[in-house]
Parts: structure tokens; C-alpha cells; sequence
């Protein structure tokens, strides 16, 4: 079993840091949402998730990266270059919260050939994720 690149932790990272914003924003958002949505399903679980994703998707569409990824100096990118369409952004997000954690399991030797590159959401997408230089946060 290889060890865990410095790719892989800068990934982890990332993603830790936009929980930690989107957390923060769903808690903010909470009260509101309280007063107008009487199910608890919906601000406990719905609200968090579509949260999440927004704030990665409206990230990567504006900006090119997370807060977290540009912390990191990664960004995602197309598998041959350039900024990820709508729909590859799209689908690396719920194919990640989803499914890819279960199919990294089931092969995890597969992905770690590719050094932190890559995992299953991102052969699902055709993404790749690459460490930037002279990223200034």
C-alpha cells in the first residue's frame, strides 16, 4: 500500500477548509430556513448538501478553484487542460458525494497509480486535479 502523496494531502485539505465554509454557512442559514420550512429533514440534511454544492459550483464557474483549493495551490482542470465545463463540474460533485467513495474502496491500487491526480469522480467527470504555482490566496 503506497502512501498517501502530497497531492492527496493537499486535496484533503481543501476539502476540509470548504466543510468548514459551508458549515458555516448552513448554521447561519439554519434559523432562517426554520421559520419558513417546518420539516427538520430538510435544514438538517437537504439544506447542508445544497449548500455544499453551490458553493463548490459557483466557486469553480467564477473562479476556477474553491477557497480551500486556492489555500491548497490546486485547482481542477480538464483532463487535456483548461477550466471544467458546467456539466464536468456537475458531475464530479455528485458523483464524489455519492458513488466515488465506494468505487475508490473497491479499487483503491487503481487510483493510486495516479498519484493524487485523479480518484473515481474525476475519471467519472474527465477532470484531473493539478497543484498550481504562484497561487496567491
Amino acid at each position: 500500500m503506497n502512501s498517501v502523496t502530497e497531492l492527496t494531502k493537499k486535496r484533503m485539505k481543501a476539502i476540509l477548509i470548504d466543510t468548514a465554509i459551508s458549515t458555516s454557512v448552513s448554521f447561519a442559514g439554519e434559523p432562517l430556513l426554520k421559520g419558513k420550512v417546518k420539516s427538520r429533514f430538510v435544514y438538517t440534511l437537504v439544506s447542508p448538501t445544497v449548500i455544499f454544492w453551490g458553493l463548490e459550483y459557483a466557486q469553480l464557474r467564477l473562479n476556477g478553484q474553491t477557497i480551500g483549493q486556492k489555500m491548497m495551490s490546486i485547482e481542477v482542470q480538464k483532463e487535456d487542460g483548461g477550466e471544467p465545463t458546467p456539466e464536468q463540474i456537475l458531475k464530479r460533485v455528485v458523483h464524489r458525494n455519492t458513488v466515488s467513495p465506494f468505487v475508490y474502496l473497491k479499487d483503491r491500487a487503481q487510483y493510486d497509480a495516479y498519484e493524487g491526480e485523479k480518484f473515481p469522480h474525476g475519471l467519472h467527470s474527465h477532470t484531473v486535479v493539478k497543484e498550481v504555482k504562484n497561487n496567491k490566496f
